[in-house]
């Protein structure tokens, strides 16, 4: 078997080629195009395997590379130490490296989502651009209209009817009303294309059924179940509700040496996206919910609201890794005649 470790970059990618034994076959640098991977993976020996360091380019590479090899690894930034804290880093001592890590195991392979789920990803987060901007002009049209000196409704200020009759009998935005104007036809197209995208999200054969029975679920909304399926991708990849719990950022490191441990906050290593989502639909999950209700009161009787709130988005967590584990809709503790849990 024959070893390959890529360090990818946007125009380059340097290559080593190692066998078994840590010899190096080949090594050297090729350009970040199909037609250059084509015709330098002709030249690589067989059988091989490749690994690479997860990056924005790297999506591309591992799709064109995984017909070719035997294996393709995807390894996480963070973990690979010996890159990260060497004293002489350049792209191919980075290259050789990795693929001495792909030699003896020791790679800290990331998990890949399939290509079509990374697809719909990238669609989702181009929705959550959409929303940042709807806000940023919204946030514009406030100050504009502060700049100006008008007075208005901040509760509905945003609706058609209001904006219009704003803009209709006040005479003080005649200063700012071109931009007035600009904003609110950017926020009204932005609005449309985000009902296009979410629609064409939720009709997908690929993801409808599962998004189907994860709304059953009590306080996941259609943001919430649409950011689990394209973030978690195949929920078996988890062997327990913990691990689930874990990477989405629910819970703190723990750091134990000798008899002392110590719990640190909230750990930075998670998939943000997801933990997000999930910490704003706690906050509302417990109107929907008697359990998440006496989950929430009992967690913020000693104190602390942001811990009752990671209480119930675990307690969602472990429902709905349990609702794509069993592929049924959601069935709250009444229903089933069991014990609501104080």
């Amino acid at each position: 078997m024959y070893y390959i470790g890529l360090d990818v970059h946007k125009k380059t990618i340097s290559y080593c080629v190692k066998d078994a034994a840590g010899k190096i076959h080949q090594e050297g640098k090729i350009g970040s195009t199909r037609r250059e991977l084509d015709a330098w993976i002709k030249t690589l020996p067989q059988p091989r395997m490749i690994a690479m360091e997860a990056t924005i380019f790297t999506g591309w590479i591992y799709d064109h590379l995984l017909p070719h090899a035997e294996k393709v690894k995807v390894a996480h930034p963070l973990m690979l130490r010996a890159i990260a804290a060497a004293k002489r880093k350049n792209d191919k001592i980075d290259a050789s490296k990795i693929a001495d890590c792909l030699r003896c195991d020791f790679l800290p392979e990331c998990y890949m989502t399939s290509t079509e789920i990374r697809d719909r990803r990238r669609t989702l987060g181009y929705r959550g651009l959409l929303v940042k901007q709807m806000v940023q002009m919204k946030n514009r049209i406030s100050g504009l209209l502060m700049e100006a000196g008008v007075s208005y409704n901040k509760q509905r200020l945003h609706k058609v009817g209001y904006f219009t009759e704003l803009m209709a009998g006040n005479e003080e935005i005649d200063c700012v009303r071109p931009l007035l104007k600009l904003s609110r036809e950017t926020i009204n197209r932005s609005q449309k294309l985000d009902y296009a995208l979410l629609s064409s999200l939720e009709r997908d054969p690929l993801l409808s059924e599962r998004l189907k029975r994860l709304r059953t679920v009590p306080g996941v909304g259609p943001i919430t179940a649409l950011t689990w399926v394209l973030e978690i991708g195949d929920v078996a990849r988890f062997q327990s509700i913990k691990n689930a719990i874990s990477y989405c950022g629910l819970c703190g490191a723990e750091k134990r040496s000798a008899d002392k441990v110590v719990r640190t906050p909230i750990s930075k290593q998670r998939n943000k996206h997801i933990q997000q989502v999930l910490v704003e639909a706690a906050k509302l999950a417990p109107r929907y919910s008697h359990e998440l209700s006496l989950i929430y009161e009992k967690e913020k009787q000693r104190g602390n609201r942001n811990r009752a709130t990671l209480a119930v988005a675990r307690k969602m967590v472990a429902w709905m890794v349990a609702v794509e584990r069993r592929k049924q809709d959601f069935v709250p503790a009444e229903e089933r005649g069991g014990t609501v849990a104080a």
